[in-house]
């Protein structure tokens, strides 16, 4: 959904850029043309003024005065330079040029006043405009140089088109930010505020039933109802922790607390404290542990061994009496590799390993998912694996 998110609006932006290139590029091939001799020129085409101009033998007449707006003059040079004919021709405009001279304001100005030529069977005539009117420029490229035009273009373009997507991107994602961390709020609001009040009610049911599971006249069946009540409590709590912590990890909210941790020694603790809590009883309890020291490991003590108690918990859950637990710990390399496997799974089997879905569903289980991401926090990876022993692994950066 987030990806198909952004490829929209990356479309769209790209979209929006190349019609902006397109609506500029017809501009300005509009604003060429128009100031062209395609469009308006300054006044009227000096061709049709030219053939406003007649000679009848003996003098010249011009009919064009109407083509000329306020302020313009024309004049009439023969092949000598010499001024033969005038129209309102301003008194700062000679009457005789050399031929450097005609070529001079040809291309540029007369005496500052932009000028158009037209080359006639009887001399050169010059149509000017007042000064300051129009601007007048020559230009001229190789055609190499404008065969490549195009390509910057098309370069500049693309550049263009980087810098509005990486824009569009920068904004984009500070806002996904925004919105991620609002959500992320409103869900550990949430959580916060159901775990808190289930935590109290909660805290009743487990008191009671530990009265009941303990009275000395309560009868035996009964006094196994409160104990079932006791430990379903606990899972609940457990679960209510276990949400807390997989909320916590998720918007990297639980700090990592790292030390060096010597694995032999943490896992015996973490089976002696297994062993002595009781959940062990009916079930046999393996350990394998090389007989090399294994190298230091550099993680959050607390988070790992939540990490292991609860695949502990899971192989007891899913179990029943009678399985076989076996938890141990060997070097992979640069990796500890730190596993826990008992018994069969309720879940389909599987021979390789399982990854969790994103949605940690209940197929998993939170306690699952929460190893996932214990291990992950750490910089490794969980591996779930199902069959015959029901196979559950911790690969882990060693120190």
């Amino acid at each position: 959904m987030q990806l198909s998110s952004w490829m929209k609006g990356t479309m769209l932006v790209t979209v929006s850029a190349l019609l902006i290139f397109v609506i500029m590029m017809l501009g300005g091939l509009a604003f060429t043309w128009n100031i062209s001799e395609g469009g308006t020129e300054w006044n009227a085409p000096i061709q049709t003024i030219s053939d406003s101009l007649v000679f009848d033998g003996t003098a010249y007449s011009f009919t064009g005065e109407d083509f000329l707006e306020e302020g313009c003059w024309a004049m009439l040079l023969d092949e000598e330079g010499k001024m033969v004919w005038s129209f309102h021709k301003p008194e700062d405009v000679p009457e005789k040029y050399a031929l450097t001279d005609v070529a001079a304001f040809a291309r540029w100005y007369l005496n500052d006043y932009p000028v158009r030529c037209w080359v006639r069977e009887d001399g050169l005539l010059v149509v000017g405009s007042p000064k300051g009117s129009v601007w007048k420029q020559d230009f001229s490229t190789d055609l190499q140089d404008l065969l490549q035009l195009p390509f910057w273009v098309l370069g500049f373009f693309l550049l263009a088109l980087g810098c509005v997507l990486g824009l569009a991107w920068l904004v984009l994602r500070r806002w996904f930010r925004q919105e991620q961390r609002q959500r992320d709020a409103a869900r550990s609001n949430w959580i916060n505020g159901v775990s808190h009040d289930i935590r109290t009610p909660l805290s009743v049911v487990m008191g009671y039933a530990a009265q009941l599971e303990s009275a000395p006249d309560l009868a035996p069946e009964h006094r196994r109802r409160a104990c079932a009540i006791r430990a379903q409590s606990q899972v609940i709590r457990d679960l209510v922790n276990d949400l807390n912590l997989t909320m916590r990890l998720d918007c990297e909210m639980q700090p990592l607390r790292r030390e060096s941790i010597q694995p032999e020694v943490f896992l015996r603790q973490i089976g002696a404290d297994f062993l002595n809590g009781g959940m062990a009883e009916g079930f046999d309890f393996e350990m394998q542990l090389p007989e090399t020291p294994l190298p230091l490991l550099l993680a959050d003590p607390f988070l790992l061994r939540r990490a292991v108690n609860n695949l502990l918990t899971n192989c007891v859950r899913h179990n029943g009496p009678g399985t076989t637990i076996c938890m141990g710990a060997r070097a992979e390399g640069r990796r500890l590799l730190l596993w826990v496997e008992g018994g069969t799974a309720r879940e389909e089997s599987l021979s390789v390993p399982r990854p969790l879905e994103e949605d940690g569903g209940a197929a998993h289980g939170t306690g699952l998912r929460l190893v996932a991401q214990i291990a992950a926090a750490h910089g490794g990876r969980a591996a779930f694996c199902g069959g015959t022993p029901c196979r559950c692994e911790l690969w882990l950066p060693l120190q």
